[in-house]
């Protein structure tokens, strides 16, 4: 098991390396990854160091890491961390399951999302924001530093332990599941709130109203929108999802899909039905 206090020069320097590589990862955001490139591009050195001489592992590592991941930035590098020690037993460990990674990165994302947007958003932002707006009315010019300094130090604390906790709870962790056989049971359990999470968050972000009604007489007699809901309440969305998730399985470029969906959406605007 992996102390922080047992790790060696190399343990830091690769996390040391993770941790300032976690605070580009909306840098390159995208509709298709979200924050999946940036999360990549910070676990490098893990992968690089893990996979050194296998470069077919390497290869799987990256693509396995670039996949969809959106979370609070100031808690975003615990999961690095804790990804880092799970790609470090995949590396090490023949029968590991690597399936167990992208699983717990996607039951982790969204409460993660809770806990921090909650303390870093909700809480310490307005608290700072709170404290500079009256050092700014009583004219002090120091009032955006003491913004910055509430804001971000707290945050840059919390980042730079985040990568360390994870990294060393993630290998007792992963020992532990090991050893008690448990670790199919978690993975399942992984999934399926990664699903749970993903299923909601596809109801609240994909939408559709229809507007297309017929009258007679000048009054409504049929909506559409109103026949839909009668059927399946949210039936376009979820089909919408499924067909695009259906046309990215048959390797369907994403940018081509999203190209799709917006003439569809234009298209069906302009007939007056959406």
């Amino acid at each position: 098991m992996t102390e922080m206090n047992e790790l060696t020069k190399e343990d830091k320097k690769m996390l040391n390396a993770i941790f300032w590589r976690s605070f580009p990862l909306y840098a390159q955001y995208s509709y298709a990854k979200n924050g999946g490139a940036g999360f990549c591009y910070a676990l490098m050195p893990a992968i690089n160091r893990f996979y050194k001489k296998n470069q077919q592992a390497k290869n799987e590592a990256l693509y396995r890491n670039i996949v969809w991941f959106n979370t609070t930035g100031n808690f975003s590098s615990f999961i690095m961390g804790l990804t880092a020690s799970m790609e470090k037993e995949n590396s090490e460990k023949p029968d590991f399951d690597e399936t167990s990674i992208n699983a717990v990165k996607s039951s982790l994302m969204g409460p993660m999302a809770g806990i921090g947007d909650s303390i870093f958003w909700g809480v310490l932002r307005i608290i700072a924001a709170g404290v500079a707006i009256g050092l700014g009315n009583n004219g002090n010019i120091l009032a955006p530093i003491v913004f910055i300094l509430l804001y971000n130090v707290p945050s840059i604390i919390t980042r730079y332990y985040g990568t360390y906790l994870g990294f060393t709870l993630g290998s007792k962790y992963i020992e532990k599941i090991y050893s008690s056989g448990a670790i199919h049971i978690m993975t399942k359990a992984a999934s399926t709130l990664g699903l749970i999470m993903v299923g909601g968050m596809t109801s609240t972000i994909v939408t559709f109203t229809a507007k297309f009604e017929w009258k007679q007489g000048g009054e409504s007699v049929l909506q559409l929108q109103d026949i839909l809901d009668q059927i399946l309440v949210g039936m376009v969305p979820l089909g919408v999802t499924l067909l695009c998730f259906y046309l990215m399985n048959k390797k369907v470029s994403f940018n081509l899909v999203l190209v799709g969906i917006v003439v569809l959406g234009i298209l069906l605007s302009v007939l007056g039905i959406a």
